[in-house]
């Protein structure tokens, strides 16, 4: 007697990471966790805090070690009042190859009256035929300050690896004080590496970044911001990098052959612009 076909559910047992936490400032000046929530692979781990006035700071870990195809992740982030905190990652993150369904990373952040939250992952890698849904969704307070860093890098360059099929949506919304500030969406389906060819689109490059600042005195940086890509040796890297600010934002975009020396440029500008180095993660 013929077996019949298993439903789609037992068929496939897909990852669901999530993790939400609500950090405060205290009496004394620091920030903490007043509430967190984890379940599946993703964790959060919480480094020994630096002596001195300095941000929180909390790692993101994803214990499975990739996304696969049909896997589902979120992060949220709600800041109170005058928290400071720095959210990254332990590692790059990496989204393994589809045979159809679409991996989904949601990230939603909530900040209150002067808070400052910098989220600094490091990179993500899309191996050849990895489909990508990402989502980035921000409230915050007008006197509130967010650094949002984000890299891309399309196939493993060490292993030879060109990523020839896919799809990625890459999708932010900004508000500040209730109203739209920021809006981007950027689509690739298809032949990524034809698209990526493209002047218009990358040039031919491989590996994106893109560093998003919303602050009250953020369109007055600009000229530190290119004075910083410039010091970062961006001509010598290879990386093309660029700035530009209106109202009430800054936004730099890096391009390079390679994930290597973009992310090198990368750590210098985050470097001068934030004025302090980057979470420890990221050296090792």
């Amino acid at each position: 007697m013929p077996h019949s076909p298993l439903p789609d559910a037992l068929r496939r047992q897909r990852s669901i990471g999530h993790v939400a936490l609500t950090v405060a400032r205290m009496p004394g000046g620091a920030t903490r966790i007043t509430d967190l929530a984890e379940a599946g692979p993703l964790r959060l781990r919480l480094p020994r805090p630096e002596p001195g006035p300095s941000p929180m700071e909390a790692v993101l870990l994803n214990s499975a070690g990739g996304i696969a195809c049909g896997d589902r992740f979120t992060v949220e982030a709600r800041l109170g009042a005058e928290a400071d905190l720095v959210l990254t990652t332990t590692a790059a993150e990496k989204i393994y190859r589809s045979d159809g369904p679409v991996t989904r990373l949601d990230v939603a952040l909530a900040l209150e009256s002067d808070a400052a939250l910098a989220w600094l992952p490091q990179e993500t890698i899309l191996f050849d035929g990895a489909r990508l849904a990402r989502s980035f969704a921000a409230e915050m307070a007008a006197e509130a300050r967010l650094t949002l860093f984000e890299a891309l890098v399309f196939g493993r360059a060490a292993r030879g690896e060109v990523m020839r099929t896919g799809m990625l949506t890459d999708s932010w919304r900004i508000r500040r004080a209730g109203r739209l500030a920021y809006a981007d969406t950027f689509r690739l389906d298809g032949d990524i590496a034809e698209h990526l060819a493209r002047r218009a689109v990358a040039g031919g490059a491989r590996a994106m970044a893109t560093l998003l600042h919303l602050a009250p005195d953020a369109e007055s940086r600009l000229d530190q911001a290119r004075d910083l890509i410039r010091a970062a040796g961006c001509e010598a890297l290879s990386v093309e990098a660029g700035a530009s600010a209106w109202n009430g934002l800054l936004v730099l975009r890096l391009l390079g052959a390679e994930i290597g020396p973009l992310r090198l440029a990368a750590a210098r500008i985050l470097d001068g612009f934030r004025g302090r180095t980057l979470p420890r993660v990221w050296q090792t």
